[in-house]
């Protein structure tokens, strides 16, 4: 595997590690490429996973950044590869998020605000009391939504969310995505059934049609042909039905932990 190059103003900039993210399962540095902030995750630090044994989590992360990319609607923040202190790792710019604004909440039953807010299951937390999760009802999820079932995303978790001052969200961690199987683990459950618009539609079909060219050539490098030929048949799929998936299979549908 070899590095891609870097993005503008990063050309040849050495990788500085400054810190370590110790909440991430894999090895996980705040880096600096100059002035500019980055999150680095080297091959060398990913665990071993018998359920996605093909290429690396950093291949993914970027085939994620590639697929967001021909949506075009900057759900993933520019990511690539490029070798740093630890060798070859994903490279993803860092995001100064809101504190004060959530994507995702848990909130007590019977309290999902009215407006603004999709339900998406009852439980109970920690302390064994009863709760429920909701997310945004808004364009963002949306598209994030839209996006994790083309990507076939097995980890969405709340946490995984990142709410910008501006209203925008990001999504990041894809390093469980594109598997030939299905996998989508979500807390976005609460669009299923909606109706897919017409622009949605059309963006989706932007993406199938991208598969056949630059993007499939570059995803190729990235990812196992089953894999790529899954992607093309979720994008089908979802062109076909034109509404949002519900959870199927055995599997299952939230990730855990949940944030």
């Amino acid at each position: 595997m070899t590095a891609a190059p870097d993005p503008d103003g990063a050309q040849g900039a050495e990788l500085v590690i400054t810190g370590r993210i110790t909440t991430a399962s894999n090895a996980t540095f705040l880096a600096e490429l100059g002035e500019t902030v980055v999150v680095y995750k080297p091959v060398a630090g990913e665990n071993p996973l018998w359920d996605f044994p093909d290429g690396t989590l950093a291949q993914r992360e970027v085939a994620a950044y590639l697929v967001s990319e021909a949506f075009g609607w900057n759900v993933v923040p520019r990511t690539w590869l490029r070798d740093g202190p630890m060798g070859v790792g994903m490279v993803q710019l860092w995001q100064d998020v809101d504190p004060d604004q959530d994507a995702v909440d848990l909130v007590e039953p019977g309290t999902v605000p009215d407006t603004g807010w999709r339900r998406v299951l009852d439980g109970t937390d920690e302390n064994d009391r009863e709760v429920t999760l909701i997310h945004e009802d808004g364009d963002a999820l949306r598209r994030m939504a839209i996006f994790d079932v083309v990507a076939n995303n097995a980890d969405r978790k709340g946490g995984h969310i990142l709410a910008m001052p501006d209203g925008h969200r990001h999504g990041v961690d894809h390093g469980l995505t594109f598997h030939e199987e299905h996998k989508l683990r979500t807390v976005l459950w609460g669009f299923v059934d909606d109706e897919l618009r017409p622009d949605e539609l059309a963006t989706v079909d932007q993406v199938r049609s991208a598969l056949y060219g630059e993007l499939g050539e570059q995803l190729a490098e990235l990812i196992t042909p089953l894999e790529l030929d899954a992607l093309d048949a979720r994008c089908e799929r979802l062109l076909s039905r034109g509404r949002f998936p519900a959870p199927r299979g055995h599997m299952p549908a939230v990730p855990w932990p949940l944030f």
